[in-house]
């Protein structure tokens, strides 16, 4: 099977540093194959035919742990889930000058419809959907600190998800489809 796998926190403002062919190398040690990395925030494209999706981020969190030393969260999904997820973007959204969209990708213990009810969604600024496994969200630029985005940091929910840009989404999806 070929899958995807998000870390958490990675890189981020100088904190839980990791080098992407020192990961690359962490996650073929670990038995998996066909292992693409893509920018520093934590984006492994792989192939996998020995362990099921629910064994998968234990080990690579192992994996991690001892190349790195950190405690770094995994969250995995198929081809075909992060296909469905990367679809379901508008075409018209975009992550530029006028427009900023993210995927905040789901935890499975917050994965629901109703996860949006937690929320703070400002109907006139926001757009929001919900697809299995993901919260897309979009808010054009001269909007962003009025948005409920900005409310995501800090709360409960923010600690269950990790966050990319759509063109980050898209040039995975597009990473995916050529395996």
């Amino acid at each position: 099977m070929i899958y995807v796998a998000l870390l958490r926190g990675i890189n981020v403002g100088g904190n839980n540093k990791v080098d992407m062919k020192q990961l690359k190398q962490a996650f073929e040690e670990a038995g998996m194959s066909s292992v693409i990395t893509y920018i520093n925030s934590g984006n492994i494209v792989f192939g996998d035919y020995t362990h099921s999706k629910e064994q998968l981020a234990p080990i690579l969190e192992k994996a991690i742990y001892h190349h790195f030393g950190l405690q770094i969260n995994v969250l995995i999904y198929s081809l075909e889930e992060f296909g469905e997820i990367a679809e379901a973007i508008p075409e018209k959204w975009s992550n530029d000058a006028r427009m900023k969209s993210d995927v905040l990708f789901l935890w499975q213990n917050v994965d629901g419809a109703d996860v949006l009810d937690g929320l703070v969604i400002k109907s006139e600024i926001d757009r929001v959907n919900y697809v299995p496994g993901a919260i897309l969200w979009s808010v054009d630029k001269d909007q962003v600190t009025k948005s409920g985005m900005v409310k995501i940091v800090g709360s409960p929910l923010y600690k269950r998800v990790t966050v990319r840009n759509i063109n980050t989404v898209r040039k995975i999806w597009a990473l995916l489809q050529k395996m």
